[in-house]
């Protein structure tokens, strides 16, 4: 074949490049990878540095396709031109551009799909000054959508001999493809033969992501009633591993009935008579099976119940016993019972004895008791007049008096079962003669005469006395007040006095009478003739002051008579002085003055009571 001339000279030339390429070297700086999310741009360096400065540097990108070796330009420049090759995957949206202050360029991929995630390759040839090659890998990432979580809506039973689905769990729409763990409270299940399975199915969706559904299968154990399980979504993004838990669920386990608990669910503490008593029936299967009930010597009668309750309603002793509940396993057909023992209190009525009532004679003495029967301790005590008056079944009642009269009440109670309570009665009856307060002495008083006294006399006695009076002295007397009650009666009489009297009181009933009497002392009382006057009392108040201004005028006369005889004698001008032997200045001086008109004019006022002197009438 002949060749051009020209071929000759580019073959030559080409020759000369590739020899001179030999001792000219590239050093070409490139990511091993570079991750973004999707719909992000990515920028992709490119860095190299010549062994020598080159006359011309022309830089080419080439991505390789998805599922070959091949390769396809997407980008060409040099120094006179940039060009971004049409028809590709990237056209309209890479941009290259220089790095900086350092020899190289930059890919920038605007809106990253996930098709983009592939090599590129960076070609740099400096001609005479060499030429070299660099390639990135590209990651795209997208986090997948919250995981789903779904459980088995039916329960599974512990006696299935394989692993059953237990749940299955989803995570959508994710790049690159997410791993999904199990979990069982906090604790990873790792798939082990016979005891848990774990089933993925992968799919890669017509847009490129990846959807990935897990199916545990998990043989359950009675344990696992209250487990929680959930799964755990891995996923990569740039920055790492992430990973996005689900909620928990719980599954329904059904296992068979091993045990049976029967107790009292009320009342609260100990059963009485009366009382409505509630049994409750659990087993440790699930589901509950059904319940029978009945009482251990009874067992072929099956008792009314509700589901799990059985309800007895006023209960009496008779109804005390063992109590079963049983269950019947619809998988296994063993029957479980539970029982318990109910144990019905009571407390009959008290019998007192005597019964009713007991009369009794004055002096004696009596024994009563008050019983009542019961399953538990109890507690007696005697009460008249809501005061106690003694304790225990037996009351002792001695030397009987009318106080000893009345009703007598016994209280049984049951100290440990407040519910439980009792009482009874006895009414006792004192009989004996009438009987009064000092009747064995003789009551005495003095009265005036004419006056009106009450006499009052109460007997106690049963039977019912009845009183009547003898009165002396008096013929003016009559009954004021009678009154009975149940031992007494009293009686009230009102006497004129009119001379020395003498009153008997006789208190007489079926047994007996008693007497009481009176003696009063009549006083004649002293009268004036001339009937007494307030104003009589004042006239001698008055004579008597009278009198006492006159003995005084008397005397003041008589001194003065004295002095004018000289009897008497004073000082110059008028004057007594009263001296010692030894005056000092502490002694003390009396000095009289007599003025008779004024002294005469003082008596005559005095004597005549005028409020004016003699001067002045």
């Amino acid at each position: 074949m002949a060749f051009p001339k020209n071929s000759f000279i580019l073959v030559f030339l080409l020759i000369c490049s590739l020899s001179w390429n030999a001792w000219a070297k590239v050093e070409m700086t490139m990511d091993e990878s570079v991750e973004v999310y999707l719909g992000d741009l990515a920028d992709i360096p490119c860095q190299y540095v010549f062994s020598e400065q080159p006359r011309a540097v022309m830089i080419q990108w080439f991505v390789r396709n998805p599922g070959s070796s091949s390769r396809e330009r997407i980008y060409y420049g040099d120094n006179t031109q940039q060009i971004v090759d049409d028809g590709t995957d990237f056209t309209g949206r890479i941009t290259v551009s220089d790095i900086g202050d350092q020899e190289g360029v930059l890919l920038t991929i605007q809106d990253v799909q996930l098709t983009d995630e592939r090599e590129f390759f960076c070609q740099v040839n400096g001609m005479a000054a060499g030429n070299g090659e660099g390639k990135t890998h590209l990651r795209v990432f997208d986090p997948p959508e919250a995981s789903v979580i779904e459980g088995v809506h039916t329960g599974i039973s512990v006696t299935n001999e394989l692993p059953s689905r237990i749940a299955s769990c989803e995570a959508r729409n994710s790049f690159p493809k997410p791993n999904i763990t199990w979990y069982r409270d906090s604790s990873p299940l790792t798939p082990t033969h016979g005891q848990i399975n774990v089933v993925t199915l992968v799919t890669r969706e017509s847009s490129g992501f990846y959807t990935v559904q897990s199916e545990l299968q998990y043989k359950v154990a009675k344990e696992d009633k209250d487990a929680l399980f959930s799964c755990e979504v891995s996923y990569y993004v740039p920055e790492g591993v992430r990973t996005a838990k689900s909620k928990v669920i719980n599954i329904t386990v059904h296992f068979p009935t091993t045990i049976i608990e029967l107790w009292k669910e009320s009342p609260q503490g100990l059963v009485k008579e009366g009382d409505t008593v509630e049994l409750r029936c659990q087993g440790d299967g699930n589901p509950p099976p059904p319940f029978t009930f009945n009482r251990e010597q009874e067992q072929e009668t099956a008792l009314e119940a509700s589901d799990d309750t059985l309800v007895l309603r006023e209960v009496i002793r008779g109804d005390s016993g063992v109590y079963q509940c049983r269950a019947l396993d619809l998988d296994t057909y063993e029957q479980v019972t539970g029982d318990m023992q109910l144990t019905v209190h009571y407390l009959d009525p008290a019998v007192v004895v005597p019964k009713d009532s007991e009369i009794l004679l004055k002096g004696e003495s009596l024994t009563a008791t008050c019983n009542a029967l019961s399953s538990l301790e109890t507690t007696t005590v005697w009460l008249k007049n809501g005061q106690e008056v003694g304790k225990g079944h037996m009351l002792f009642l001695q030397d009987a008096t009318y106080d000893t009269a009345g009703e007598y009440v016994c209280e049984v109670t049951v100290s440990s079962l407040p519910g439980l309570h009792t009482s009874g009665s006895v009414h006792i009856i004192v009989q004996g003669a009438p009987q009064m307060k000092d009747a064995d002495r003789e009551v005495e008083m003095d009265e005036g005469t004419g006056k009106w006294v009450n006499l009052s006399c109460e007997a106690h006695a049963h039977p019912l006395t009845t009183i009547s009076w003898t009165v002396t002295g008096s013929q003016s007397w009559h009954e004021v007040l009678t009154r009975a009650t149940e031992h007494s009666t009293i009686s009230v009489v009102s006497i004129k006095v009119t001379s020395d009297i003498t009153a008997f009181c006789n208190a007489t009933n079926d047994i007996g009478t008693e007497t009481k009497s009176f003696s009063i002392r009549a006083i004649p009382m002293v009268t004036s003739t001339a009937p007494y006057s307030p104003a009589e009392g004042n006239g001698v108040i008055i004579v008597v002051i009278i009198l006492c201004i006159l003995l005084l005028a008397i005397l003041g006369s008589v001194l003065y008579f004295l002095h004018k005889k000289g009897k008497i004698p004073c000082g110059r001008s008028g004057k007594q002085e009263i001296t010692k032997e030894n005056p000092n200045k502490d002694d003390i001086v009396m000095e009289m003055k007599t003025n008779t008109k004024t002294e005469d004019a003082g008596l005559l006022k005095g004597i005549n009571g005028d409020k004016n002197g003699p001067s002045d009438q």
